[in-house]
């Protein structure tokens, strides 16, 4: 089972990224449209630049050092159902992995969040040098498993984040709550307990990293 970090397994809150701009007199929305533009967001995330430089960019941009240091550091909650839906998934034999996009503070974060022993595997996009949908990230992660493309089932917030998978004919569920995962495991024969019924959660945009 593959999973997605961000809008996954960890959420931020819109609100708080709103809140920062009006503090610091930014139109609504100006910190992800430059932040996550190409190509600076392909260069932190391919680990050409690191995340430091890159928050130093965006800073640039928007004009305001300020505004982006507080918004880089913004406080995330991560989703216990998809922990403990892990833990169940290894508690049946199956190993568990995170694929994200993410940049050279990664290994940091995971160990701040501490969730680097409730999945056997991490995956970073900055380590690897391809991000998501690339083929070729999906297939260092194969590799690195030593496992075929059809024994992987992987989900991601962001439907476009699936083509690579679907190409290499992975199974695979655009995320929208631990328990829609649940029930597509279910289907595809994996004993996993049923989700409880009308409790799919929502899950926020990242707008940190």
């Amino acid at each position: 089972m593959l999973f997605d970090l961000d809008g996954v397994i960890r959420n931020f809150d819109p609100a708080h990224a709103a809140a920062i701009e009006q503090r610091h007199g930014l139109a609504a929305g100006t910190l992800e449209s430059i932040a996550f533009a190409k190509p600076l967001i392909e260069d932190v995330t391919t680990g050409r630049i690191s995340r430091a430089e890159w928050l130093r960019q965006v800073g640039d941009t928007v004009g305001s050092a300020a505004a982006v240091g507080e918004w880089g550091t913004q406080p995330t909650v991560v989703d216990d159902g998809v922990l403990e839906l892990s833990d169940e998934l290894r508690g049946l034999g199956l190993r568990t992995a995170v694929l994200t996009n993410g940049t050279d503070t990664i290994p940091a974060e995971i160990a701040s969040m501490g969730i680097g022993d409730r999945f056997d595997a991490f995956f970073n996009s900055a380590e690897i040098g391809f991000v998501k949908p690339d083929v070729r990230a999906f297939r260092h992660v194969l590799d690195a498993l030593a496992v075929g493309a059809e024994e992987v089932f992987f989900t991601d917030d962001s439907a476009s984040k699936l083509a690579g998978a679907d190409s290499l004919s992975m199974r695979t569920h655009h995320f929208a709550g631990v328990d829609g995962v649940r029930e597509h495991l279910r289907r595809a024969g994996v004993d996993v307990a049923e989700p409880d019924a009308g409790s799919i959660r929502e899950t926020g945009r990242r707008p940190g990293r």
